[in-house]
């Protein structure tokens, strides 16, 4: 579970980027977390994750604060981020081992879920190759499974579809709903309106720091008494 508790951030005097922030995502759910750009979605992802720290409030991972228990708190995450770049120079292999060895995954285990995760994307026989001779795809591939091989009960995913083949991009999605099925947490962020529509239970709206809306879909198009797609409800949410 993920519990933001009036949370607000400024990166300029008198001008919050976040504004009193409060939001549960509950075990069981996968919740979808979308606004304009510049509503404040890259700010509250590194507030959780602890990348930045809140001027006002807390933010509880599975009851753990990250900013007074953070090792605990981040233990609980497996975070993609929206860039798949990072540790170029490393093999795949060594980029998982790493991670593995960051999370205190056993040996026995990690090879195990090394093998699992990598054969259901398809990146299995290119471990041994550097992480920078990857399609923008297979880069994408092996920070989802570097992000999930601790197996954390709080999954955090920035646009993690971008990139994939509609293979692993199905994968992923079933994967998602596995594992909120099995009673954990996926904090969704996104931009395809349409797969929200497909995967999330609940949706939240940002605009200009603060949460416009969080419901189901049938409960946005009920308060705004509208029949039409999720993208054009989210139009009429933020339109100014």
């Amino acid at each position: 579970m993920i519990k933001i508790s009036n949370v607000s951030k400024s990166y300029v005097k008198n001008k919050k980027s976040i504004d009193s922030l409060d939001l549960e995502v509950k075990n069981g759910e996968i919740f979808g977390f979308l606004g304009p750009n510049g509503a404040g979605k890259t700010t509250t992802i590194r507030m959780i994750t602890g990348i930045l720290n809140p001027d006002e409030g807390d933010i509880l991972i599975d009851g753990n604060s990250i900013k007074t228990n953070p090792i605990e708190a981040k233990k609980a995450i497996g975070f993609v981020p929206d860039s798949p770049d990072m540790f170029l120079r490393l093999k795949g292999i060594e980029y998982l081992n790493f991670m593995a060895d960051v999370y205190d995954v056993p040996v026995e285990t990690r090879k195990q879920k090394i093998e699992e995760l990598t054969k259901k994307f398809e990146i299995y026989d290119d471990l041994n190759s550097q992480i920078q001779s990857y399609s923008h795809g297979m880069r994408q591939k092996i920070v989802i499974c570097g992000a999930l091989l601790s197996e954390p009960k709080n999954w955090i995913l920035d646009e993690p579809m971008t990139g994939l083949d509609p293979k692993s991009s199905y994968d992923l999605k079933e994967m998602m709903k596995a594992h909120a099925k099995s009673g954990k947490t996926v904090f969704f962020f996104f931009f395809v309106l349409e797969v929200a529509e497909k995967i999330c239970d609940r949706v939240g709206i940002i605009n200009k720091g603060k949460l416009v809306f969080v419901g189901t879909l049938e409960e946005m198009k009920e308060k705004f008494k509208e029949n039409g797609s999720l993208e054009e409800l989210f139009l009429e949410i933020t339109e100014e």
